[in-house]
């Protein structure tokens, strides 16, 4: 939320509008039985406002409907509508309650303690006829047929603000009061006898009729959204704190305040824009600077912020009021244009850069593939040499064994030779000393006559 006066102005109104609401219904509520600390009642801690600028706290204390016929004794008319699913906008609701819009004089958007996907909305009528009637129509409807969440109603006791947390230039003052506040869509006084006014979450307030054409889930005035999206977490070490998102892939890491991923991966890829989430801020790891919205001036030529309130402004402008202020279209056309050439030079230095870059990668990719082609190569032949030196050691030693056989086989033929000279030797010698024999028995065998036997 800007510093502006104007922007106080709508921020505290709304509140002080509450705050004299509260004075009529808590008025005689101190010696009462429906006092805030009675058994009837129920207290729930609120608060509203865009947590990184300005804060403001409260608690409202609710009639309990629990166990209880009818309407309660001694409502006023304000209630409260708990649990409103955060992707209902603000049109959806005024959409959901267009019947009942034309008498309600305010409504107030907060986010109550524990309920990260609801908020609660606290709504002033202009009668507790309507008031009465819009409980008994609303109370325990669904918000929608295709889903569960029921609208749960609650007439309020007391609401009070408890604490506020933000810089002193946005703090409520009460000089502020003095001057009715405009709405930042119509520029019409902030009236309640013209139509009812809705303050939104991050305390911005606007006619309900203005704001119901609105039907993004934002803030048309800061763009403060309503429906947080999900936590981020680092993609490396998991943290969520101190985080940055590279806006060339989307990449997720922590800054160098705690792993220094976000730093890792600009070296690695060499993506050098990169979004602080806390901040929105972009961070140019080249440059070593920031680049969120900057152009460059004509006059010096350095950076400067571009106003994010304002295009038409001048330096430190924070309000569409210069737009009478006399600026010409010139000058307007002028900045428009040197905006968009420096955005244009920032878009083509860093196309450059990843040209650069993927042609090195490309390079070292080439390289890296003839290495490996190489390395393949030399890897082959070595195996194909081992293979075959194995085979030849085996072959070797094969033919070591074959040799040795061979050895063995002619030592045992010339022994075998040996033997069967000897063998034949006998042979002979038996064939010899037999033949000797037979011729001794021949002659032995003679008849008397001197005859031979075979005669």
């Amino acid at each position: 939320m800007s510093p502006s006066s104007s922007t106080v102005v709508s921020v505290t109104t709304p509140k002080d509008h509450f705050r004299e609401s509260e004075a009529m219904i808590t008025g005689d509520y101190c010696d009462s039985s429906t006092s805030s600390s009675s058994p009837m009642t129920q207290a729930f801690p609120f608060s509203s406002g865009n947590p990184r600028i300005e804060e403001t706290r409260g608690v409202m204390h609710l009639f309990s409907n629990d166990g209880v016929s009818g309407l309660p004794v001694g409502r006023k008319p304000s209630l409260s509508v708990l649990g409103v699913p955060n992707h209902m906008t603000y049109a959806d609701f005024c959409q959901f309650c267009a019947s009942f819009l034309h008498h309600i004089l305010e409504m107030r958007i907060v986010r109550n303690d524990g309920m990260e996907e609801q908020y609660s909305i606290l709504i002033r009528f202009d009668s507790q006829d309507s008031t009465d009637r819009f409980y008994q129509h609303f109370n325990g409807r669904q918000f929608n047929s295709l889903e569960e969440d029921v609208c749960r109603v609650l007439f309020i006791v007391d609401v009070q603000f408890t604490g506020y947390s933000g810089s002193l230039e946005t703090q409520p003052s009460p000089a502020s009061t003095t001057e009715q506040p405009s709405c930042p869509v119509c520029l019409e006084k902030l009236d309640q006898d013209m139509g009812g006014i809705l303050t939104t979450i991050c305390n911005h307030s606007f006619h309900c009729s203005c704001i119901s054409k609105w039907e993004d889930s934002s803030c048309p005035v800061c763009r403060y959204c309503q429906q947080q999206p999900e936590k981020s977490i680092c993609f490396v070490c998991q943290t969520s704190d101190n985080l940055w998102l590279c806006v060339i892939c989307g990449f997720v890491g922590c800054g160098s305040y705690k792993g220094g991923h976000a730093t890792r991966h600009w070296k690695e890829t060499q993506h050098c824009y990169s979004l602080e989430l806390e901040t929105q801020r972009v961070w140019d790891y080249v440059g070593d600077n920031y680049v969120h919205r900057l152009i460059q001036s004509k006059t010096d030529g350095k950076l400067v912020e571009l106003n994010s309130h304002c295009v038409h402004g001048n330096d430190g402008c924070a309000s569409c009021v210069c737009l009478k202020s006399g600026v010409s279209d010139a000058l307007l056309n002028g900045k428009v244009e040197a905006i968009v050439n420096e955005y244009n030079e920032l878009l083509a230095t860093q196309l450059e850069n990843q040209k650069l870059y993927f042609e090195t990668l490309l390079q070292e990719v080439n390289e890296e593939t003839e290495r490996e082609i190489s390395e393949a190569v030399k890897k082959a032949v070595a195996q194909k040499l081992q293979k075959l030196q194995a085979k030849l050691d085996r072959c070797l030693k094969e033919k070591k064994f074959l040799d040795e056989l061979n050895e063995n086989l002619l030592k045992n033929q010339d022994i075998w030779k040996t033997k069967i000279l000897e063998i034949e030797e006998r042979e002979k010698k038996a064939l010899k000393v037999k033949d000797n024999k037979i011729h001794d028995l021949e002659e032995q065998a003679t008849f008397p006559c001197g005859c031979s036997l075979e005669t």
